[in-house]
């Protein structure tokens, strides 16, 4: 810390320091070590249960959050029925999978061993289905066909962009698709990350539209199904028919993202948006504590200590000249729920909102930097709708904290797609600018062994500074950054 420090002073001394530089390290001082270990430790205990959106761990920290937003001074920008309030609340559709299951004579096919069950349709008990297989046929097809109480089987080459294929699939008016996945390894990488995320219980938007049941398969589950080699199908098959079991309860429920407001001086319509979700996956089937002390209790207490360095300098005099709101959401883990209803439901109208900077995971050193540079962070998706924000973001890094900014995962043929996997997705989807700042994944990656203990808060700090930093550069420069 201290030669970084020296080296930032002989920048100043040479170029000569401005104003709103010299508030800036002033202010980013507030931001600490012990406050950030202080804070994660009530995020990432036990009494908040894993913080699981739509349980009672989830609700404490919101509260805990909100009740920091006050303190510190920020605003409640929601309007609610009772006033302005820090909680942005949003419904969800709470689904218990009980038991799926498909029958073809003596022969039994089981949901997360054979097949992936999706759908957000209550349903109980068995029920005959009859089912046409329209091989590689697009989906824009399918939609124009009247396919209304029937289940049709469909060719997908793999899952790599699997969330657009959802998506896709519930446009096809069909009582239920099947969706045969050629590629065994992406096929296999699909049902291990639904039977995580499906296999207790399902959050999903609620939706005025009957969803369509979804299930995806290998091809050997067709095969099964019309009784011949994959090769040898065609859209000319006759139906077959086959018993389906979908036991599944949909509960409706309320959660919360949490917002504290900082209005700016000069241009206080624009808004810088901060962003971390605070939830986490909960409790394990065998009583273990997930405590997410990595995912994401670090960028929920990044964001926390941010709130906490802006509201000061404003108490000081040094308010920001666009507004900032800083915003914890829920749901996640869950498919980035909370981020999406925001996006499409704004507080602030997205027009003028200038930025999304999105904090998850910013704890921890991955194994590709273990023992050799850990003064890192990733930075995904700053180049991809403006230029102008990548370049503001390497001289704010060199100007004030000098880490070291990896671009791997920010490669668009990068396997893992971090760059979709985030609530900063959903800020970019509205061509919102963004960056997103990671550390990379881990052995304790959504295990109960994410916890603070293993949590290098000197790191952690370093990664602090620089979206401080970054923040207070867009918050305060003369124009917001342009898109491409």
């Amino acid at each position: 810390m201290k030669q970084i420090t020296v080296f930032t002073l002989l920048l100043f001394i040479v170029f000569g320091a401005t104003s709103q530089d010299k508030k800036a390290l002033k202010f980013a001082k507030t931001i600490t070590e012990k406050d950030l270990e202080s804070r994660l430790a009530v995020l990432a205990s036990d009494s908040l249960e894993g913080r699981e959106t739509g349980e009672r761990g989830q609700q404490m920290a919101a509260e805990y959050i909100a009740s920091k937003f006050k303190e510190f001074g920020l605003e409640p920008p929601v309007d609610s029925k009772d006033g302005k309030s820090y909680f942005q609340t949003y419904p969800l559709q709470k689904m218990t999978y009980r038991t799926a299951y498909m029958k073809k004579g003596d022969e039994q096919k089981d949901n997360f061993e054979d097949f992936v069950y999706f759908s957000r349709s209550e349903t109980k008990g068995e029920e005959y289905i009859d089912v046409i297989f329209a091989g590689d046929e697009t989906i824009e097809s399918l939609k124009t066909k009247d396919l209304e109480g029937k289940y049709v089987g469909i060719t997908q080459a793999d899952m790599s962009n699997w969330r657009q294929v959802l998506a896709n699939l519930a446009e096809v008016k069909a009582a239920g698709v099947f969706l045969f996945v050629e590629d065994a390894n992406s096929y296999d990488f699909v049902k291990q990350r639904f039977k995580r995320f499906l296999s207790g219980t399902r959050l999903s938007t609620v939706s005025d539209e009957v969803s369509n049941k979804v299930i995806i398969a290998d091809t050997g589950l067709a095969e099964w199904i019309f009784g011949k080699k994959y090769a040898e199908l065609s859209a000319s098959e006759a139906p077959s028919r086959i018993i389906l079991n979908a036991d599944m309860l949909v509960e409706d429920i309320e959660v919360e993202n949490v917002l504290g407001f900082l209005k700016g001086t000069d241009k206080p319509e624009e808004v810088l948006v901060v962003t971390s979700h605070y939830d986490h996956i909960g409790i394990s089937s065998d009583g273990q504590v997930n405590n997410g002390a990595d995912d994401d209790g670090s960028g929920t207490t990044t964001v926390l200590e941010l709130a906490q360095a802006f509201a000061t300098a404003a108490q000081k005099g040094s308010k920001p000249k666009r507004s900032i709101l800083f915003m914890t959401v829920s749901g996640e883990e869950k498919g980035l729920l909370g981020s999406e209803y925001y996006t499409n439901n704004p507080v602030f109208p997205l027009e003028n909102t200038v930025t999304n900077l999105n904090v998850d995971m910013v704890g921890r050193i991955d194994p590709d930097h273990e023992g050799k540079n850990e003064e890192y962070v990733y930075v995904i998706g700053a180049d991809k709708l403006s230029q102008e924000l990548h370049d503001l973001s390497e001289k704010v890094n060199k100007t004030y904290v000098n880490i070291d900014m990896d671009y791997t995962y920010n490669d668009e043929n990068d396997p893992n797609r971090y760059y979709y996997r985030s609530d900063h997705y959903n800020f970019a989807k509205k061509d919102i600018p963004i960056i997103f700042y990671f550390n990379g994944t881990h052995a304790d990656y959504h295990k109960p062994t994410d916890t603070i203990e293993k949590i290098r808060f000197d790191v952690m700090k370093k990664r602090a500074d620089l979206v401080f930093f970054t923040a207070w550069e867009l918050a305060n420069r003369e124009n917001r950054v342009k898109l491409k």
